[in-house]
């Protein structure tokens, strides 16, 4: 059973915000003759990361629900220039929308269970996914999603 990461996405108001960011990550890599990634740099390195490895995903929570996911392709460690030890999450380039989850603000990341993470949007149905961004987000405020 795969193991997952959860992360506010700071920074996106929607996802779309997210697509495009990562979008541009991955033409960067590409155009550095890289496989198409993005890369999420955080302090602290998990514990569990062949867990990870194992088909894990990085969930993003955006504006207090959990809202897409990323699949989670390698962690690298480092030491940065002030000697402190961090890690790079790559992450594929498809950001994969799911259905909403309601999450309070927290920092740093938090793992996440199989079971307790949100179903991928697409696994809803197609009524559910051609809803835009924002009813999805207040049907699920309402627990109707």
């Amino acid at each position: 059973m795969s193991l997952h990461l959860l992360k506010l996405c700071v920074g996106a108001d929607s996802i779309q915000d997210l697509q495009e960011w990562v979008a541009e990550k991955s033409l960067n890599a590409i155009a550095a003759g890289l496989e198409p990634h993005s890369v999420h740099t955080t302090r602290m390195v998990p514990k569990r990361a062949e867990e990870l490895l194992d088909g894990g995903s990085l969930y993003w929570v955006i504006k207090g629900q959990v809202m897409a996911r990323q699949k989670l392709l390698d962690i690298e460690t480092f030491t940065g220039g002030d000697g402190i030890q961090r890690c790079h999450l790559l992450l594929g380039p498809e950001v994969i929308e799911t259905a909403s989850q309601p999450k309070r603000p927290f920092q740093g990341w938090r793992y996440l269970k199989d079971e307790e993470a949100p179903r991928d949007l697409g696994r809803l149905g197609e009524d559910v996914a051609a809803l835009p961004e924002s009813l999805r987000r207040e049907l699920a405020e309402l627990g109707l999603l």
